[in-house]
């Protein structure tokens, strides 16, 4: 995905750029469900039908979250790894907006959240903020697992080239 820095060894980048792929890969392809799937289990907790224009409303807002998600994640894991701002759940945690405005079209209620929830993600009046991988799609935490430790040692490489480490 990134062009490699320069001082990396070529294996050590090709492999981050393989992982950061597959991660992406995979978020792509989940960010869909996980809207669905949230959506739905707020709804049936609530005890409020999904009729058609809910139907419609959620794949509009499923394909949306995917359109702005999807290339965000792709731009950040093709950024050197020392110029990198959040990560790709933070930007998992932005789209909450697609699925909380379905719920709210809908007439769900907001739910309990905890002072940590409501402080750090006051928005997310549903309590759908993935808190790992796993929230999104069990299917992201090995890519995630692989994605974070070749960019921990491409960190560490280059830290100990420099001397810092």
């Amino acid at each position: 995905m990134a062009d490699h820095d320069r001082r990396d060894d070529p294996a050590d980048a090709a492999a981050l750029a393989a992982y950061a792929t597959a991660l992406a890969d995979g978020i792509e392809r989940a960010i869909p469900g996980w809207v669905e799937r949230s959506v739905r289990s707020v709804l049936a907790a609530q005890g409020i039908e999904v009729g058609e224009e809910v139907e419609r409303a959620l794949a509009e807002a499923a394909a949306a979250a995917r359109d702005d998600g999807a290339p965000r994640v792709r731009r950040l894991l093709a950024t050197d790894i020392d110029e990198q701002a959040g990560n790709p759940l933070s930007v998992l945690r932005d789209l909450v907006r697609y699925p909380t405005a379905v719920l709210r079209a809908a007439g769900a209620r907001p739910v309990p959240r905890d002072d940590f929830a409501v402080r750090n993600f006051p928005d997310d009046l549903y309590d759908l903020t993935p808190a790992s991988f796993a929230d999104v799609d069990p299917e992201l935490v090995e890519p995630g697992i692989e994605w974070g430790a070749a960019k921990a040692h491409v960190h560490l490489a280059r830290r100990r080239r420099e001397g810092r480490r």
